[in-house]
C-alpha cells in the first residue's frame, strides 16, 4: 500500500476535521471528478474512486479511529480486519490486560469465539449522479463497485489446493498466549493475542497463490441499482447484502449509494414541491392570459387572472415530486414576475401616459431653480 495517498490528503482536510467538513470535502471531490462529467478521463475516474475510498473510512468514527492509529494496515485482509479483527474493542483491551476482561477473567475464550465466529462483511460506499427528472420519477444505474470477496480458488481458506490450515504451534490453536509481567504490585500473568496467528489459532504452511494466504481479495463488480422515485440530493440508498462478503460464514455487508442530483435550469426543489418562476408581460398581468407552464410532466395550460401582481404565487396540485415512501405527489408553485416594458417608442409612451391619466395619475413637472428658491409647488 506504499503507493496509496493519505486519506486526509485525498479529501484535502486536516486530521482534526469535523464530520461535516469531511462530508463537504468529499462531495466537492466527487462532483469535480465524477466519471459522468469526464467521460474517458482515467485520471478523474481514479481520483473519484480514491475519494470514495477515503470517505468510506473517514466518515465512520470507528474506521477513522483505526486508520488514525494503524494507517492502511487496519484494513488489510491479511492482517487487521476493518470489521474489527485485531482490535476487539474495549472489552478485548481489558481481556488482553487482565486475562479475560469483560468476557470473564477466567480466560480468552469469549474473545476468541468472536474472532473465529461468523462476522458481517464491510459495507461499501459508492456515488451516483442523476438528473432532476430522474430523481423525481426514479431510474436505474449500473455502478462499478470495489469490494472484498472470498478468494475463488481457496474458497476463503487461504490454503493452496489440496492443503488445509494447521494448528498454530505457539498458541496450540487457542489464539492466545500467556505473558508474565513484573509490576509494582508483583508478578502478573495476562493473556494476549497470539502474534503468530493473530488470534486465529491456525497457521497456513502452504498459502494460496491467488490471495497469498489472505483468503480474501478485492474485486471490481458491476451492480445494477434501482433508484426510487422521489430521492433527493444527498440521500443514501442502502442495498443489503451487496457489500463485502462476510467472514467465517457471516453475512455480506451492505452497499451504500450516495445520490447527487444535478440542478435544473428551470425548476427548484423544496422537499416534494417544485418551484417555478413565470415571467409575464404587463398586458398579460393586467388583462389576464392563458399561458403554457412547464412542469416535470410536460407543458400545461394555465389561466392567469386579470390584475395579477408581480410576486403572486399559484399552485398546480399534484405536479410536484412523488413521495419517496408512499403514494401521491407534492405540488408545483408558480411565482409570477411582471416584466416592465423597456425601449418604448414615442407612440407607446404617449399611450401609456394616456392610460395613466385614465387611472387618475398625473405627471409632475420638474421644478426649475427659480421655483425651488421661491418654494413654488405648482404643478
Amino acid at each position: 500500500m506504499a503507493d496509496k495517498r493519505d486519506y486526509y490528503e485525498v479529501l484535502g482536510v486536516n486530521k482534526n476535521a469535523s464530520a461535516d467538513e469531511i462530508k463537504k470535502a468529499y462531495r466537492k471531490a466527487a462532483k469535480e471528478n465524477h466519471p459522468d462529467l469526464h467521460p474517458g478521463d482515467k485520471e478523474c475516474e481514479a481520483r473519484f474512486k480514491e475519494a470514495n475510498e477515503a470517505y468510506e473510512v473517514l466518515s465512520d468514527e470507528g474506521k477513522r479511529a483505526k486508520y488514525d492509529q494503524y494507517g492502511f494496515a487496519a484494513f488489510d485482509p491479511s492482517g487487521f480486519q476493518s470489521s474489527g479483527e485485531g482490535f476487539g474493542g474495549f472489552a478485548d483491551i481489558l481481556n488482553d490486560l487482565f486475562g479475560g476482561g469483560f468476557g470473564g477473567f477466567g480466560g480468552f475464550g469469549g474473545t476468541q469465539q468472536r474472532r473465529n465466529g461468523p462476522r458481517q462483511g464491510e459495507s461499501v460506499r459508492s456515488n451516483v449522479t442523476i438528473g432532476f427528472e430522474e430523481a423525481a420519477f426514479g431510474c436505474s444505474r449500473e455502478l462499478d463497485v470495489q469490494k472484498v470477496e472470498d478468494c475463488p480458488d481457496c474458497k476463503g481458506s487461504g490454503c493452496a489446493d489440496g492443503t488445509s490450515p494447521e494448528t498454530c504451534q505457539r498458541c496450540h490453536g487457542s489464539g492466545a498466549v500467556m505473558q508474565t509481567m513484573r509490576t509494582a504490585f508483583g508478578t502478573m500473568q495476562t493473556q494476549t493475542t497470539c502474534p503468530e496467528c493473530n488470534g486465529s489459532g491456525k497457521h497456513i504452511a502452504h498459502p494460496c497463490s491467488t490471495c497469498k494466504g489472505k483468503g480474501r481479495i478485492r474485486k471490481n463488480r458491476k451492480v445494477k441499482v434501482d433508484i426510487p422515485a422521489g430521492i433527493d440530493d444527498g440521500q443514501t440508498i442502502s442495498l443489503r447484502g451487496l457489500g463485502s462478503s462476510g467472514i467465517n460464514g457471516g453475512p455480506a455487508g451492505d452497499l451504500l449509494v450516495s445520490v447527487n442530483v444535478r440542478s435544473h435550469p428551470k425548476f427548484t426543489r423544496e422537499g416534494t414541491s417544485v418551484l417555478y418562476e413565470l415571467p409575464i408581460s404587463f398586458t398579460q398581468a393586467a388583462l389576464g392570459a392563458s399561458v403554457e407552464v412547464p412542469t416535470i410532466d410536460g407543458n400545461v395550460k394555465y389561466s392567469i387572472p386579470e390584475g395579477t401582481q408581480s410576486g403572486a404565487v399559484f399552485r398546480l396540485k399534484g405536479k410536484g415530486i412523488p413521495y419517496l415512501r408512499g403514494s401521491g405527489r407534492g405540488d408545483q408553485y408558480i411565482t409570477v414576475t411582471v416584466q416592465t416594458p423597456t425601449n418604448l417608442n414615442e407612440r407607446q409612451k404617449t399611450l401609456l401616459r394616456e392610460l395613466g391619466e385614465t387611472f387618475g395619475e398625473k405627471e409632475k413637472k420638474k421644478k426649475g431653480l427659480f421655483d425651488k428658491i421661491l418654494g413654488d409647488d405648482k404643478e
